[in-house]
Formats: C-alpha cells, sequence, structure tokens
C-alpha cells in the first residue's frame, strides 16, 4: 500500500518500547467500532485478553488508528470483533519482532460483510539475538587461546624457557596447572580411574556438576531477560529448567559413590546416619535464611517466611536417598560371574528394597496427583489455572500440588509470584519446590544414585559403563515420549517443572545419563579435556551456590546499566557475574578451600 489517507488518532499512545517489546499501529478504515483482542501462542487453551478498542471511521472521514504494544516473545494472534452482527471478524497470526513498528489496516472488501485485515511493516526490529552470537564467539575464542596455550606451555622449547624465567616449583605448577592437564586419580600400575570416595573424586562428576551450577547462577542472575533463559510458564523446557534437576541428579550419584567409599573403610552406619541427618538439616536452614532476606524491610516477619525452597528440597531429597542407600549398601561389591543369567543387570537387582521403596513413592506421588479431591477443581487437575483452559478453573493453579501446599504450608508461607503468572496470569501462590514434587525429585535422585552403582559396579569397564548409560538414557527418553505424546500440552503427563512432574523426571533423567555420559569419556576415559573451568564451581557448589543468593545484588556482580531495556548489557552483566564465581572457584580450588556441610 503506497497512498495512505491521512489518519486521525483519537486515542494515540506514545511510550518508549522497552526489552521484547514492539509497536502495533491498528487503522479502522470501515464505519463500525471495532475491539481488538491478542491471543499468544504460548498461552494452552487461553481466553483472548482484550488489547482495547477501535473507533469507527467517521462518515466521509478518515480512518482512526489506535496504537498498542505488544509482546515479542511468541508468536501472537490478534482478533478483530465488529460490534454490528453482520461484520465477520478477521484473525492474523504474526510473529512480532522486538522494536519494530507495524500497522494492521482493518478494510471492508467487495461485501460490506467481509473484513480484511492486512499486516504491515513500517520500520525493521533490531535482531535482539546477536548479543548472544557475540558472547559465544567471545567465549569460543578464549576455548581456543587456553588450548593453545595449553598444548604450547608442553613444547620442550617453552618448558625450558619457564624454567629460566621462574622459579622450579612455580614453574611446575604452571606446567601441571588445572587449566592444562587435570590431576586424574590415575593407579600408576593399571591406569584405572578410581571412582570418589574421600579424597577421591571422580573428575567428570565435578565437571558435570560445575556445569550445572554455573547454568543456574547464569540464569538466576537473569540470563540476559532472554524469555528462555527463564523458567517455563507452565508446560515445557526452557534451558532454566535444566539445570536443577541436573543438580540433583549428580547429588544422587555423589551419595553413592561417598557412602559406598566410607562403608569400605568400614565407617560405623550409625556414624554415616548422623552426619546424614546432620547435613540435611544444614542444608534446610541455610536454604531459609537465604531465600527470606529482610535486609531493608526491617525484622522478617514470621506471617510471611517462604518455607520451601532449592536448598531445602536438596537436604530433603538427600535425606531420604541417602537413608535409602546406606540401608541397602553392600559391606563390600559383590563379585558376580559374567556368566551369572542376571549379571547384566545386578547393579539394579542386588538394590531391590530400594527400588521397591521408590516406586511406592511414585504410586503415591500419581494417586495424590490424579485421585485426590481438590475443593472446586476437577480431579486430576494439571493445568496453570488463571486465563488457561479457557478460564474455567482460574483458581486451581497446579490442581494437588497447589492444594497440599496451600493446606500443610499455608498461602502465605510458599512462592507468591509462580512462573505461571507470566503468561496465564494466575493469581493463585504456588511453590515450584513444593511438598508433593518432592517425591519426583527423590526418584530424579535415586536415579543418578544409579548412575553411582554403575560405576561402582563396573569399575574400569569404560565400555560397560558408558553403554548403560545410554541404554538408561533411551529407555527413560521412550518412557517420556509415551507420556508427552512428543508434545507439549497433549501428552498424558506434560513435561512440567512447576510440578516435577514424573515426565519432566524421566526426561531431564534420560539428558542427565547422556550428559554424564560424555563428560566421562571426554574428561576421564580419554582425557581430550580437563573439565575446566565448569571443575571449579563444581567442587565448592555449595559455596558458590549460597554465595551467588547473598551477594547477588552487590557489586561487581550487579550495577546501574546505562539502558536496563537492552538484553546486550544484562547480558553482559550476568556472564560478567557469572564468569566472576567462576574465578572465585578457580582461586579457591587453588588455595585449598571447599566449603563441605
Amino acid at each position: 500500500m503506497t497512498d495512505r489517507p491521512a489518519l486521525s488518532h483519537p486515542h494515540r499512545k506514545t511510550s518508549v518500547l522497552k526489552m521484547d517489546e514492539a509497536a502495533l499501529s491498528v487503522v479502522n478504515e470501515i464505519e463500525s467500532e471495532m475491539t481488538l483482542y491478542v491471543l499468544s501462542d504460548h498461552c494452552y487453551q487461553c481466553l483472548p485478553q482484550q488489547l482495547g478498542k477501535l473507533p469507527a471511521r467517521p462518515v466521509s472521514g478518515t480512518p482512526t488508528a489506535v496504537e498498542f504494544v505488544v509482546s515479542t516473545q511468541h508468536a501472537l494472534t490478534l482478533l478483530l470483533n465488529s460490534t454490528p452482527a453482520n461484520l465477520e471478524p478477521c484473525n492474523v497470526h504474526f510473529h512480532f519482532g522486538e522494536r519494530g513498528n507495524y500497522s494492521l489496516w482493518v478494510k471492508n472488501l467487495n461485501e460490506p460483510s467481509q473484513v480484511s485485515c492486512t499486516m504491515i511493516t513500517d520500520s525493521e526490529p533490531i535482531n535482539s539475538y546477536l548479543p548472544i552470537l557475540f558472547a559465544f564467539l567471545a567465549f569460543a575464542l578464549l576455548a581456543v587461546l587456553s588450548a593453545i596455550w595449553n598444548t604450547v606451555k608442553r613444547l620442550d622449547v617453552v618448558t625450558n624457557l619457564l624454567i629460566r624465567l621462574g622459579s622450579t616449583v612455580e614453574t611446575e605448577r604452571l606446567i601441571n596447572s588445572e587449566l592444562g592437564t587435570p590431576n586424574r586419580l590415575v593407579n600408576a600400575s593399571t591406569e584405572s580411574i578410581i571412582p570418589a570416595t574421600t579424597g577421591r573424586r571422580l573428575r567428570s562428576l565435578d565437571s558435570f556438576r560445575g556445569l550445572a551450577l554455573v547454568v543456574m547462577v547464569f540464569v538466576n542472575y537473569g540470563g540476559g531477560r532472554y524469555w528462555f533463559f527463564r523458567h517455563e510458564s507452565w508446560n515445557g523446557l526452557t534451558v532454566a529448567d535444566l539445570v536443577f534437576p541436573w543438580f540433583v541428579f549428580i547429588m544422587g550419584t555423589s551419595i553413592c559413590l561417598s557412602l559406598s567409599g566410607s562403608i569400605r573403610r568400614g565407617v560405623k552406619r550409625t556414624h554415616l546416619l548422623w552426619r546424614i541427618v546432620w547435613r540435611s538439616l544444614q542444608l534446610f536452614l541455610i536454604g531459609v535464611i537465604i531465600i527470606n532476606p529482610n535486609y531493608c524491610q526491617g525484622p522478617l516477619s514470621w506471617d510471611s517466611l517462604r518455607i520451601p525452597g532449592v536448598l531445602q528440597r536438596l537436604g530433603f531429597t538427600y535425606l531420604v536417598v541417602a537413608v535409602l542407600d546406606l540401608a541397602v549398601a553392600k559391606d563390600g561389591l559383590t563379585n558376580l560371574s559374567s556368566e551369572t543369567c542376571w549379571y547384566s543387570v545386578h547393579d539394579v537387582c542386588l538394590y531391590w528394597p530400594a527400588w521397591l521403596c521408590v516406586i511406592v513413592l511414585e504410586t503415591i506421588w500419581l494417586c495424590l496427583t490424579f485421585l485426590l479431591p481438590v475443593p472446586d477443581c476437577p480431579t486430576g487437575y494439571l493445568g496453570p489455572g488463571g486465563i488457561g483452559d479457557f478460564g474455567l478453573y482460574q483458581n486451581c493453579t497446579g490442581g494437588a500440588a497447589g492444594y497440599i501446599d496451600r493446606w500443610l504450608l499455608g498461602d502465605n508461607h510458599i512462592y507468591q509470584t509462580p512462573s505461571s503468572r507470566v503468561v496465564y496470569q494466575s493469581m493463585m501462590p504456588f511453590d515450584p519446590e513444593g511438598v508433593l514434587g518432592s517425591i519426583n525429585s527423590i526418584l530424579m535422585a535415586f536415579l543418578g544414585l544409579q548412575a553411582g552403582k554403575i560405576l561402582l559396579h563396573y569399575r574400569d569397564q569404560h565400555k560397560q559403563i558408558i553403554t548403560r548409560f545410554l541404554i538408561w538414557g533411551f529407555i527413560l527418553g521412550i518412557i517420556s515420549a509415551v507420556l508427552t505424546k512428543c508434545s507439549r500440552n497433549e501428552g498424558f503427563i506434560p513435561v512440567n517443572k512447576n510440578l516435577w512432574s514424573f515426565s519432566y523426571v524421566t526426561t531431564l533423567s534420560c539428558f542427565a545419563f547422556v550428559t554424564l555420559g560424555f563428560f566421562y569419556y571426554t574428561v576421564d576415559v580419554k582425557k581430550w579435556w580437563s573439565g575446566a573451568p565448569f571443575f571449579y564451581p563444581g567442587m565448592n557448589s555449595i559455596l558458590v551456590y549460597v554465595g551467588h543468593e547473598v551477594f547477588e545484588e552487590y557489586f561487581p556482580f550487579r550495577w546501574k546499566m546505562a539502558n536496563n531495556q537492552s538484553h546486550a548489557e544484562h547480558l553482559a552483566q550476568n556472564l560478567l557475574a557469572t564468569s566472576i564465581w567462576v574465578f572465585i572457584a578457580y582461586l579457591l580450588y587453588r588455595k585449598k578451600i571447599f566449603w563441605k556441610i
């Protein structure tokens, strides 16, 4: 359209566009008042939300135009309805670009009862994803330079030069720095990798833990304010939804290796039980403290104290899984002949009582989730409430999971602003670390425990270990595919981080087995990679997690930005803050300072 008529703007809005926003001017050329509704593709079975009214064009007058601000995170469907019943509504499906300017022209076709809607781009949007590309290239360059330096410094010429320039001790330390060849725990006679016990750790496991922790710090600090670095509003997965379950999985693996080593050294089980209970209590108390900061609001009110949280969930999960493993762990590894008919599954069968307990717990979760009556809500409801499900169950957020938390803990002691508010506009408090979901976090940690059993029972049989990791990943992936029907919303049990649904656990455990297999193969078997820099925060995970929570709002982790509506500035700040914690973990590792609970 080249020649546009002059426009009148009776309700024109002028505002500066923020992140993830675009300007939309709706031009009405028909002589009827119109109402504009919007519906996000990301909002499953939602009611369209009214965006505003479009005044009718005056008879023989100029078209009217109204400006709106729309979201650019997901594709939208714009719906236009007219007051007269004889005019057919029109709808436009469009994905707006950030900071773009668009016009929607509404006019009659040849038939008076037919309406045409045409979207026009007035000014092109910016590419808000370029900062991610530049950041990736910058870190990739650092990785390449580090690899080159690690290769060069081992050349004889360079080694001799370093010896001349510095002291022998410092030169030896530099040559064998953890940034280069890792200090692996290897038996010199057999070249076998020794599983983690006290003082002896599996480097790939610490590296995997460090990866999960680094991503967790980054997304907790904001993730550049990109929607896919935030938690999913309800069903589905984003990057932020991966890290906590991985942390739980790795904790399960560590429990297996640690308890096995302690039992083989002759530590009494009663002493181990006391350590388990004490550590769980410490994790719970630290978690309560760091999620209820009242530095500027005066004394903390017990009436609004949030009880569930990340460390609380870790503490409870650790208690249950560690006690289970302590009850069934063997004093020594059972040496079965490979000819035994059940040898290929002996790492499972030997611990059948623990598996039975976990199956009972999972059955309890299924019964409570799908059979527990919830007042004014359908039985087995798994939705977000709010405007989801066509607004029929506005106060049913989370179904049985939300109901149990509100009944046991009270509305004021759970999370007040759940992620479902972003898209589904739910108003009920809901805690993603609530009581019912803790059952499935136990399952997640127990699957990690199974990974530890594989490492123990097939010690130094690298092919067997990696094969079993892949088999477990395949089985769990098939279960996830069946439960979800390979869809985000249409499955029997959708993947849902807020609920810690069964399919969420099987999906993330599938990823965890495959990822741990990759780390094990590249770090501990082939020794292609030292695990740096993730290895360092993985060795000091509690300190880094608590530290990043406590000092989040302090310099140098946060500062006043020149433009707080820029993804680039937020991304730079969040990446720098995360990198500082990695560097702190490295310094603490060099000084042999570790915070253990």
